[in-house]
């Protein structure tokens, strides 16, 4: 168990035989030990069970559902929560999908966990683990924060592959991985993924898809037909990808120069071209191939001319840095990793006001990104 565990806050307590906490209040069985959330107030060692609420119970119920899955009396416990609260899932649910949208990570999780732990056979919670974790990973990486980004990547690759291979089958939790594996630039996984899909809802009728259904059907074949048309599904551009993502530039780069011999107007290629140049230094190689990735269709695609931007950043070409910037951030208005590039140039180019502009604004859309906070701290020190 970790330090400071949750668990560390709950109190197992043994009631008196005849305990109730009111005559419409769901029955007790006083010889099993019940967790209890504590009290602020609460002195160290102290309870008064003549001052337990059915609040403290279920929160601590909820606790252990969340953190102590193996408890030998969790079957107990379900059936009390439910008991009280017949629509906690549904309340469960909607209160974490609303901690996810203020990006409340910490509380959405908890209260995730806390439903698997009360219904730990419903893979529609877990599917929604998935694209928590997912969204979790996308938040920290455009703050900054890499390796936490893709802890939580991992997490959800995990929760997708549970979700993925429920029965009776999921069809969301396949064309929703698919995003997942395009993410990763894992054109292969992210085909199979949504060829799966396709085949699951194949039979289904349009006016029982409904409009979202339709549209997903549409999307998953347009998707599949880029990646073949493309040949991303090719092995070398995900050995090119995990080659130069862990550190090994030159043997991913000599992957991707071997793809684009078969495809040179892959956008996504002559991008991945750039990044792994843009890694090892060579930046003027870099803006080539970043240019040829726009010239491929890569103009719509935020990450290319934030790349480049950077490239420009480091051979001191200040005002192409920010007009590449400026590009990206009409293509994505609220990107936090744009926008504190932009407080970059400014801090190059001397303009301390506004680079401060930038850090500030970052924090407007992110209070927690580390970047913006560590920049503006140093600002201020000076």
């Amino acid at each position: 168990m970790k330090a400071n565990s949750p668990l560390e806050s709950v109190y197992f307590i043994n009631l008196p035989e005849g305990f109730e906490l009111s005559k419409e209040s769901f029955p007790i069985d006083v010889t099993i030990p019940l967790p209890v959330q504590k009290k602020d107030s609460d002195a160290p060692g102290q309870f008064n069970p003549e001052e337990l609420t059915q609040e403290q119970i279920l929160a601590g119920i909820l606790t252990v559902l969340a953190y102590d899955k193996h408890n030998q009396h969790i079957q107990y416990y379900r059936s009390i929560i439910t008991k009280a609260r017949p629509n906690i899932k549904k309340e469960l649910s909607e209160a974490a999908i609303l901690k996810v949208k203020n990006e409340d990570f910490e509380i959405a999780e908890e209260i995730f966990m806390a439903l698997q732990g009360l219904d730990p056979e419903d893979k529609a919670i877990t599917l929604n683990m998935a694209l928590f974790f997912d969204q979790r990973a996308d938040s920290y990486r455009q703050s900054g924060l890499t390796e936490d980004a893709d802890a939580y990547d991992e997490e959800a690759l995990n929760y997708y592959k549970e979700a993925m291979v429920a029965e009776p089958a999921i069809p969301d939790a396949f064309f929703n991985a698919g995003f997942y594996y395009l993410k990763q630039k894992d054109y292969n996984g992210a085909k199979d993924a949504f060829e799966t899909y396709l085949a699951l809802t194949c039979d289904t009728k349009d006016e029982d898809l409904g409009d979202n259904g339709v549209y997903k059907k549409e999307r998953a074949q347009e998707i599949i037909y880029n990646i073949k048309n493309q040949n991303m599904d090719d092995t070398r551009f995900k050995a090119a990808y995990d080659l130069i993502s862990k550190g090994e530039e030159e043997k991913g780069l000599e992957q991707i120069r071997m793809f684009l011999q078969n495809n040179p107007q892959v956008w996504n290629a002559w991008f991945m071209l750039g990044w792994g140049l843009r890694r090892i230094g060579r930046y003027e190689d870099a803006i080539a191939a970043f240019a040829k990735s726009l010239e491929c269709g890569g103009d719509t695609n935020s990450d290319t001319f934030n790349e480049m931007a950077i490239c420009y950043l480091e051979t001191n070409n200040f005002s192409e840095a920010k007009k590449s910037l400026l590009k990206a951030l009409s293509i994505e208005p609220e990107s936090t990793k744009i926008i504190s590039n932009l407080g970059y140039v400014a801090l190059r180019e001397g303009n301390i006001a506004e680079a401060q502009k930038y850090f500030t604004t970052v924090l407007e859309f992110d209070p927690d990104d580390k970047i913006a906070q560590t920049e503006l701290a140093k600002l201020e020190n000076n």
